[in-house]
C-alpha cells in the first residue's frame, strides 16, 4: 500500500496550524492545564487538554449555531489541509474526491446542551441541528458539504484506534480510483457528559498538578488526561508526496495483539523492523497498558534498540484525534530529521524502552505509529519518506 501525503493541517493544546504546533512540540511546551471550559472543581480529573484560542475564522456564521465545537475544528483544520497541498478542487471531477474520518463520539457537548434543553425545557427547544450534530459521521458529512467532495466517503469509530484505521483506508481509496482523499481526525469530547464517560473507565488521571498529570512510561504514571484537537492529511493518487507516504498498516482486536498488528504492518510495508526508525507509542498512561505496548515494541525490536516518543503528553489524548495528529508528527519528523520529545517523564528503565525526552536529532527513513482503543482495538500504520 502506497499514497502520497500532500498537505497536513493540525489544531490541538499547542498550536492552530502545522508549524505553529510542531515548533512548540519541539520546544518542549505542555498544553496541559486546569480545566477552563467548563467547572470541573467537582470531579476528580481537573487537568485537560484545550484549545483555548480557537474561533472558527472562516466558516459561515449560520453554520456555527448547527455545528459543535469538533466539527468546526475539524472544518477549519480540513481547509488548511487542502490549502497546504496546493491542489485546485474545482478542477477535479467531484467524484474524484473523498473524506474519510474517524471519530469516538460525534459532537458530544452540542449534543449535551441539547439534552439538557429536553430535560430542562421540552421537546420543542432541542435544536433540528441535533439530528446530525451528535452524529458520527458530522465531521465528513460537513467537509464534504463544505469542499463540493462526492466520491467515496465515510466515517471510522475504533476509539483512539480509529484514526490509524481511517487514515489507511483512505490510502486504500487511492487504490480504488480516488484521486483525492481529505482523511484524519479532529476530536473534543470537551465537557461535563464527555469527562464523566472517559472518567467511567477508571483510567482518567486524578492529578491535579498538569506536570505530573499524564506520565506514560513512568513509574509515576497514574492515567491520561483528555484533550482535543487532531490533524487533517490530504492524500493524493498522483503528486510528489512532499510529506511522505503510507506505507503499511495493520489491525487487530484483542489486548494482547498489539505485536501482530505490527507485524501485519511490517509485512504490508514489505519492510523489516531494522527499517524502522522511530516508534510514535499509543502510550495510555496506565502502568498495566504501557507495559502492553513495551512488551510488544520489545518483542518486535528487541528492548531498548528502537527510540520511542509519545509527544501526546504534551496534549493529552484527544480520542481519533491523537494518533491523527502523532502521524503528522511522524511525517514532521521525517521532514525534519528530528524526534519530537515526550515533555515530564522520567521513563521507567523496567519497561525496557528507549524513550525520548528531549528533542533529537537523527536519520528517519520510516516511522511507526501505533494507536490503541477501548474494546482491544489496535491500530499500526507505517510512514515513510
Amino acid at each position: 500500500m502506497t499514497a502520497n501525503i500532500s498537505g497536513i493541517d493540525i489544531i490541538s493544546p499547542l498550536g492552530l496550524s502545522r508549524e505553529e504546533h510542531w515548533k512548540a512540540v519541539l520546544d518542549g511546551y505542555s498544553g496541559l492545564a486546569p480545566t477552563r471550559s467548563f467547572d470541573s472543581t467537582t470531579y476528580d480529573n481537573p487537568i485537560s487538554g484545550e484549545v483555548h484560542t480557537f474561533t472558527p475564522e472562516g466558516l459561515p456564521r449560520r453554520l456555527l449555531p448547527a455545528t459543535d465545537r469538533m466539527t468546526q475544528m475539524s472544518l477549519v483544520a480540513a481547509a488548511g489541509a487542502f490549502d497546504d497541498s496546493e491542489i485546485d478542487l474545482g478542477r477535479l471531477d467531484p467524484f474524484d474526491i473523498g473524506v474519510l474520518t474517524a471519530s469516538t463520539a460525534g459532537g458530544y457537548a452540542f449534543g449535551q446542551k441539547e439534552l439538557q434543553n429536553l430535560w430542562s425545557k421540552g421537546p420543542k427547544y432541542v435544536s433540528t441541528h441535533q439530528s446530525y450534530a451528535w452524529f458520527y459521521a458530522v465531521n465528513t458529512g460537513q467537509i464534504s458539504i463544505r469542499h463540493g467532495s462526492q466520491g467515496h466517503s465515510g466515517v471510522i469509530v475504533a476509539d483512539d484506534a480509529g484514526g490509524l484505521d481511517a487514515i489507511a483506508f483512505a490510502a486504500r481509496r487511492l487504490r480504488r480510483g480516488s484521486k483525492v482523499v481529505l482523511t484524519g481526525a479532529v476530536d473534543s469530547t470537551m465537557c461535563p457528559w464527555g469527562r464523566v464517560a472517559h472518567a467511567s473507565t477508571g483510567e482518567l488521571s486524578k492529578s491535579e498538578d498538569a506536570t505530573t498529570a499524564y506520565l506514560p512510561f513512568d513509574e509515576r504514571a497514574n492515567g491520561w488526561v483528555n484533550g482535543e484537537g487532531g490533524a487533517h492529511l490530504v492524500l493524493q493518487s498522483t503528486s510528489d508526496g512532499r510529506y511522505g507516504v503510507i506505507r503499511g498498516h495493520g489491525a487487530t482486536i484483542g489486548e494482547d495483539r498489539l505485536s501482530q498488528a505490527i507485524r501485519l504492518a511490517l509485512g504490508r510495508a514489505e519492510l523489516r523492523p531494522q527499517d524502522i526508525d522511530v516508534v510514535f507509542a499509543d502510550a495510555a498512561g496506565t502502568r498495566a497498558a504501557d507495559q502492553a505496548e513495551a512488551e510488544a515494541i520489545g518483542e518486535i525490536f528487541g528492548r531498548g534498540s528502537i527510540p520511542v516518543t509519545a509527544p501526546k503528553a504534551a496534549t493529552g489524548r484527544m480520542g481519533c484525534g491523537t494518533a491523527a495528529l502523532d502521524v503528522a508528527m511522524a511525517l514532521l519528523a521525517i521532514r525534519d530529521q528530528t524526534i519530537p520529545p515526550t515533555v515530564n517523564v522520567e521513563p521507567d528503565k523496567s519497561l525496557g524502552l528507549n524513550v525520548c525526552t528531549t528533542a533529537t536529532r537523527r536519520r528517519i527513513t520510516n516511522a511507526l505509529v501505533l494507536a490503541r482503543g477501548i474494546g482491544g482495538f489496535n491500530s499500526a500504520l507505517i510512514v515513510g519518506a
